[in-house]
């Protein structure tokens, strides 16, 4: 009767699973992002309709200037559309409170910048845990541990007390990943990660990507220039003049 009940319970799992995967994670319904000053007014993103599902790896990609930052913002809740419905996990963002905006901000999503946004005065073990600080009831202990095993995930188990500066890119770039993996997030919103890096380097960071989303089974969104890196998500989204053209 063992190997019956074993079975059936790996099929439920399964079954759990595709069902997860498709069900929405992230839902733009006719977003507008217009930036306006005294003497212009900018059309950002134009009516854009979007779902992501829970667990995709997702590229988008279009010319510089055409919203593919101001889209990965707004995903990320760090501003707000002009107009249209954003919902996070099936639930509208102006739902929530400005407390539990940064909440889910610090929880739920993970942020990868291609510039790292890293802190030259702080460890590479300092600059990962530093998120950490804001999460309530989260003791000393719980932080470092958290940050060590991010590090190890990238590889960087041996260079926790180095300086960003005494880095290479890559090695930065894979301790702002450790950074966005610390928190365990459900989402890791990546604009152009390896968009300062050479070829080379580049191929790793993508690589550790893909692993980190099969292991985990992480959503991932990543702008990126790089056709090559595209091809490798499962699929890929266009952008022209602030609107989605595929």
């Amino acid at each position: 009767m063992e190997p019956t009940l074993t079975t059936s319970h790996a099929l439920t799992d399964s079954r759990a699973t595709t069902s997860l995967k498709n069900t929405p994670m992230i839902k733009l319904s006719e977003i507008e992002k217009v930036y306006q000053t005294d003497t212009i007014e900018t059309v950002a993103l134009n009516r854009v309709n979007l779902t992501i599902n829970r667990g995709e790896f997702v590229s988008i990609m279009g010319p510089s200037g055409c919203g593919k930052s101001t889209l990965l913002s707004l995903m990320g809740l760090l501003d707000e559309p002009t107009s249209g419905t954003i919902e996070i996990d099936g639930r509208p963002v102006t739902s929530y409170s400005d407390k539990e905006l940064a909440k889910v901000r610090n929880h739920k999503i993970g942020f990868i910048f291609q510039s790292f946004h890293l802190i030259n005065d702080l460890s590479v073990l300092d600059n990962v845990e530093l998120p950490l600080l804001y999460r309530a009831g989260m003791g000393g202990k719980e932080r470092r541990q958290r940050a060590l095993a991010a590090l190890e995930k990238v590889g960087l188990s041996a260079r926790t007390k180095h300086f960003p500066s005494q880095l290479s890119g890559g090695q930065r770039q894979r301790v702002a990943i450790a950074r966005a993996l610390a928190g365990a997030p459900e989402i890791i919103l990546a604009d152009e990660p390896t968009g300062n890096l050479d070829s080379v380097m580049g191929e790793e960071i993508m690589e550790l990507l893909l692993t980190l989303h099969r292991e985990a089974n992480t959503t991932i969104v990543m702008v990126t220039h790089d056709e090559s890196m595209a091809l490798k998500t499962e699929r890929v989204i266009r952008f022209f003049d602030g609107s989605q053209v595929s």
